[in-house]
């Protein structure tokens, strides 16, 4: 298989080898939630491409019955306004991307944009905890300039956050290649305790491994999804309607998957250079980029938002959800939602498995499982030391 290609004019194609898989496109979204930026090439890190999802955005809720401000985290799931807004690569200056805001028709609003930097200056500002399901972090708030100008787009009061580097939170539930596993064996849950303790951290269970760590992500720093079942995905919407890939908020896009879901079943994938032309396995083995893949992605209406109008699509033509619930909620763990790509981690102490990928290498699945994963986020209640009050939080289960 190879990384597939984001747009004509930024790669050139590579057609897929027989029996491989291959990189085509790599994203990055450093605002997160807005949509990504395509590149060319990534260096994958333990916590994710650098730069995915160091930015994240809150809103001031209040009420007439609470009038004192709270603040909300705003993820597609909830606000369907966030698709209204694109990034990409500055053209004046390295180090920076520009966030554009592209106003719906009749909004009364003009197209505008907003520079901001991958590592902006954090001298002088605010720190503030942020809770992102359960998962707790310190940020910084980017101050007026970057809060007034989303506050402005939006009509309401946003708070622009930065996580700086070596701020990073905690990986909840069983999706860390550190936790206990035997939920994915059946054959192990011998009673109520085994099958509550295997959806537990293994740190909460007085195990010792190094601690996996992630930045704004949802659940994990990379999301894995392959062409072949997006195209599946767009066979069955009405003809001449058609998605962006990039509804599914992957970060790296695999193409040459023999059939469509393939990917279910993938624990492991290892990406060599394209230039090996002839790559095996067996001669290879640990020194390529190895990842390991832990649990699925479950899927929400954010796979509806409309880019153009910056709400859930109503009309059959959008309704991307609606097409995966029949046969994707193939998670026993999570029932009543569709299934789509694959959460994954890099292997190894430290993510030492790790380095630099291009679109076009070659990936070689290096693991298969017997059966699916079972997703399960443990969300402790205000921390390590009180789990087990929230077992089964509201879950929208996203990047």
């Amino acid at each position: 298989m190879r990384i597939k290609e984001a747009s004509p004019q930024a790669y050139t194609f590579l057609q897929s080898r027989a029996n491989s898989n291959s990189p085509q496109q790599l994203y990055i979204h450093p605002v997160k939630s807005l949509r990504p930026i395509a590149l060319s090439s990534a260096v994958l890190t333990p916590t994710g491409i650098p730069y995915d999802r160091r930015y994240m955005l809150l809103k001031h809720s209040s009420s007439a019955s609470d009038p004192s401000k709270r603040l909300e985290r705003m993820t597609v799931t909830y606000f369907a306004e966030l698709g209204l807004f694109t990034q990409s690569l500055s053209e004046s200056e390295d180090g920076k991307f520009v966030v554009t805001y592209n106003a719906p028709l009749g909004a009364g609003k003009e197209r505008t944009h907003l520079e901001m930097a991958f590592e902006p200056n954090t001298e002088g500002l605010e720190e503030m905890e942020v809770d992102l399901h359960g998962s707790k972090t310190k940020a910084l708030n980017m101050g007026m300039e970057i809060n007034g100008w989303f506050s402005d787009c939006f009509g309401w009061d946003v708070v622009c956050v930065y996580l700086p580097e070596g701020n990073t939170r905690q990986v909840l539930g069983n999706l860390s290649p550190n936790a206990v596993s035997d939920s994915n064996n059946p054959a192990n849950n011998r009673s109520w305790f085994s099958t509550f303790t295997s959806y537990v951290p293994d740190y909460l269970m007085g195990k010792q491994e190094e601690e996996e760590r992630i930045t704004f992500a949802d659940c994990a720093p990379y999301l894995v999804i392959t062409m072949e079942s997006f195209d599946d995905v767009s066979s069955r919407m009405p003809d001449g309607a058609e998605i962006d890939i990039t509804k599914f908020r992957p970060n790296i896009v695999l193409e040459g998957a023999d059939v469509a879901y393939e990917e279910d079943y993938w624990g492991a994938i290892s990406i060599f250079p394209s230039h090996d032309a002839n790559v095996n396995t067996a001669e290879t083995e640990g020194h390529g980029v190895e990842m390991l893949l832990t649990q699925n992605c479950i899927r929400c209406q954010s796979l509806d938002m409309d880019y153009t109008t910056g709400t859930y699509s109503k009309s059959e033509a959008g309704m991307v959800l609606k097409k995966l619930m029949k046969d994707r909620r193939v998670d026993a763990g999570k029932r009543y939602s569709p299934v789509f790509g694959r959460y994954g981690f890099l292997a190894g102490k430290g993510g030492e498995k790790g380095g630099t990928v291009r679109v076009g290498d070659e990936v070689r699945v290096s693991k298969k499982n017997e059966e699916r994963t079972k997703f399960c986020m443990f969300v402790p209640k205000t921390s390590a030391d009180e789990f087990g009050a929230d077992l089964w939080p509201d879950w929208p289960g996203l990047m």
